[in-house]
This record gives structure tokens, sequence and C-alpha cells, in this order.
């Protein structure tokens, strides 16, 4: 255990990697040195912030308090608390199973955590963070919560409903985040087209991207989790619009027939979804789209299923992910339908829709060949190094690779690259020059 260290693991999303960020940082003003996602963690005061979404993320979040108990126990950390999703929603529950955590914090609350260590929130540093991603890019959260109420999702039940930041302060956020050397900022939320609902009605992220725009020295802006249901289509005029606006838009989808999408409640029907995915790709030329689908929910038929396959060839998602059904407790799914669409048929189904996207993921790369793009530099791994264009966000979208030669990248630079050849999800390219931006 070393004195005056603090470690923060972060299991989940990126949503919650921005709370750890934001801990972090009062840490530090504290005086303490703060590790991230450390292998080895040797802190005074040892922090986990948990994800509750499905049965997966929940086990890996119980497995890593119950290692951290045994780290506790051996003198390696001090002491060891607990926040995030999970102890939101199961705070009794693991305050009387594992009594070895000194505390438990839910997803609001956390904060509250240095008062209980007798330090207050420093007040110049609030919204700022300390930035765990590589530097030239950052995760933006705009808003918490989500007033939606799909029949599988234990979201709504752990964030409970939708609340918008302040515009300005998330502006204010921004022209922070430019002035510590981020040029690429993620837009997070779990419905990030709702943004504004709750403070007078209507919805704002349109005007919130557009001036986001305008901040100087802001080179790219891309969004994540969209909502089809009552999409803002103004959005699309600017993305279209600005430059710095990336082309690429993540909105899950989940299914297309309309059995499934009526047992789901999402509220739209086959026909709609068909006519959104046109929309989009008319309105912004160019659109990468991600998407996420479901299989083996209650009820799915081989008809279902195959509907949703015709989609996919269809639609030509430029990135797409899956995943199998999983009943999670409280939801409307487990309180009304039965969990009837047997495990391996589940396997078989998500096998036979990701081989399909895959061969689409190939084509699709494999058309970028002979292209020049815009790069930006992540790493150097190996003999490569590691970018990506407009079209990917990080760690989960293909990458460019760029073998190491005479010439050496910055990373965080912006690099004009021809791209050379391509696999299944990633690309090879050769630097051209380094791309200008105001």
């Amino acid at each position: 255990m070393r004195r005056n260290r603090v470690d923060i693991i972060t299991m989940g999303c990126s949503k919650n990697l921005v709370d750890s960020e934001r801990l972090m940082r009062q840490f530090e003003a504290h005086g303490f040195v703060c590790h991230h996602d450390s292998d080895t963690p040797r802190g005074e005061i040892v922090v986990v912030n948990t994800c509750g979404f499905i049965g997966d993320a929940k086990e890996e979040s119980i497995q890593m308090i119950l290692q951290l108990t045994q780290a506790k126990e051996a003198g390696q950390i001090g002491r060891l608390y607990v926040m995030g999703c999970l102890s939101e929603r199961y705070r009794r529950q693991l305050e009387t199973e594992i009594p070895q955590v000194d505390g438990y914090y839910g997803k609001f609350d956390y904060m509250r955590l240095l008062d209980d260590l007798g330090m207050a929130v420093a007040d110049d540093c609030r919204g700022q963070r300390t930035i765990t991603t590589p530097s030239h890019y950052a995760y933006l959260k705009i808003s918490e919560g989500c007033n939606r109420h799909c029949a599988y999702c234990a979201i709504p039940i752990i964030t409970h409903r939708h609340i918008s930041r302040p515009m300005e302060e998330i502006l204010d956020e921004v022209r922070w985040l430019v002035a510590q050397g981020v040029r690429e900022l993620q837009v997070i939320a779990q419905e990030l087209t709702y943004y504004g609902m709750d403070i007078d009605g209507k919805r704002h992220i349109a005007e919130l991207i557009d001036r986001m725009a305008d901040i100087p020295g802001v080179r790219w802006i891309r969004l994540h989790y969209a909502y089809p249901n009552k999409f803002p289509m103004e959005l699309l005029e600017v993305m279209r619009r600005r430059d710095n606006v990336c082309k690429y838009l993540d909105v899950a989808l989940q299914h297309v027939s309309d059995n499934m999408l009526s047992r789901m409640r999402r509220d739209t029907t086959s026909e709609e979804t068909y006519q959104f995915v046109r929309d989009l790709r008319e309105e912004v030329p160019g659109i990468a789209l991600r998407t996420t689908m479901m299989v083996g929910f209650p009820g799915e038929t081989e008809e279902d299923f195959n509907q949703l396959m015709d989609f996919v060839r269809w639609a030509r998602f430029e990135r797409m992910g899956a995943f199998a059904y999983s009943e999670e407790e409280g939801t409307y799914s487990a309180r009304h339908y039965k969990d009837d669409v047997p495990e391996e048929v589940k396997q078989e189904r998500l096998g036979r829709l990701m081989a399909l996207q895959q061969e689409i993921s190939a084509e699709i790369e494999h058309a970028a060949v002979g292209k020049t793009m815009q790069v930006v530099i992540d790493r150097r791994d190996g003999d490569y190094y590691v970018g990506r264009t407009q079209y990917s966000s990080p760690e989960v979208d293909p990458e460019v690779l760029i073998r190491v030669g005479e010439r050496q990248l910055r990373r965080g630079a912006f690099y004009n690259v021809r791209i050379t050849g391509a696999e299944e999800f990633d690309l090879y390219g050769a630097v051209l020059g380094l791309s200008r931006y105001r």
C-alpha cells in the first residue's frame, strides 16, 4: 500500500469514465496522486466505479470488488469504496453481502465520498477532469438518465429521468478541454437527441452541437447514443454543414420486425425504421452509421429474425454490434414476458447476424482503398502508427494502420492518408502530409 495514492477503476461505459475523471481531479486537488485502471492497485484509497447494465457487466463488477477486498485483507491496499450503477441499484444488498467495503455510493452522490473522507469539494475544480484518454480526445457527457421505457432496459431504473446539463456549462467545459489540448469530442448521453426536452420541452441538440462547432480548436465532434423515434432532423443539417462535425452517428435500432419493435416498446415501426435510415443517408451523404441489434428477445420467431437479417443486408451499416437478450430483473420484459428463446438459438442467431455484418464490413473497408482520408494518430503499436478517420470512434471501430518509416508521426496530429489496403475491420495507409485546419 502506498500513502498519498488513489486508485480508481472504471467498469462499463464512457459515461462512467467521465465520472471517474471528475473524481480523480478532486483527489488531485487535495494532493493525492491518482492512478486509473492500474493492473496492480496499491492506493491507500481505492474506488471502483461499477457497471450494472446487464448480467455479465454486473458479474464483472462484483468480481472486481471481491478481488479488491482480498487485496485489502492482505494489506496491499487501504480503504475500499464502491460507486456507480451497480451500487446505485443494489446498495443495500452489497452492504450486506460485501461488508468489507468501507463505503458504497451511487451514480449521483459519489462526490459525498470526499466529505466522508474529510475533504471538501474543491470549487475551483468544478467542471474539470483528469483526462484518462489520449490527450487529444475526450468524452463529453451532456445529460444523465433516460425517459424511454424500452422493455429490456434497466438503465432508466438505475439512472432515473433524463436531466440535461445547462448549455453554457457544457460549452464552458468544451473550452476548458480545448485548453488542455483536446481536439476531438465524443459527445455522449444515454439519449442525446432528447437534450433540452426537460428544460423547455424542445430538443436543443442541434443548437448545442452548432455552438460547440464554433469553438476554436474543436477539430472533430462525434455523436453517440441517439434514438430513432422523434429524431431531430435539424441535427443532420448541422452535421452536413459543419466540417468539424463528423459524418458519424451512433443510433441503436435493436430490431426491425413490427412484432419485436412492439414487444420491445420501441415506439416505432418497421416502415418508419427503414425510412429513418433512408433519411439519414439522403440528408448526410457519406454518413457512417453505427448501430446495435438484439437477438433472442422473448417471442422472437425465425421470421422476425429473418426480417432483421434482410434489414441489415439492405442498410449496410458501416459499424454494427449485436448481443443476445439477457433478462434483467425489474424491467418490463422480465415482469411481462417469458424468456422463451433457447440460449442455443440465441447464440446461433447472433453468430449468423455477426457473420453477415463481417461480410458487409469487409466490403465497405475494401471500398476505401485508393481514397485519401483525414486520419488522427492515436498511438504507436509495434511497427505501426494507429489512427482513425472521422468515421471511427475510439476503441470500438476500425482503425487505420500506417507502417512506421522515416517520417515520425505525432500522436493527436491529423494527417492526409491514402488508403492502400484493407482487412475486414481495419485499413492500411500511407501519409501524404499534415492535414491543416483553422
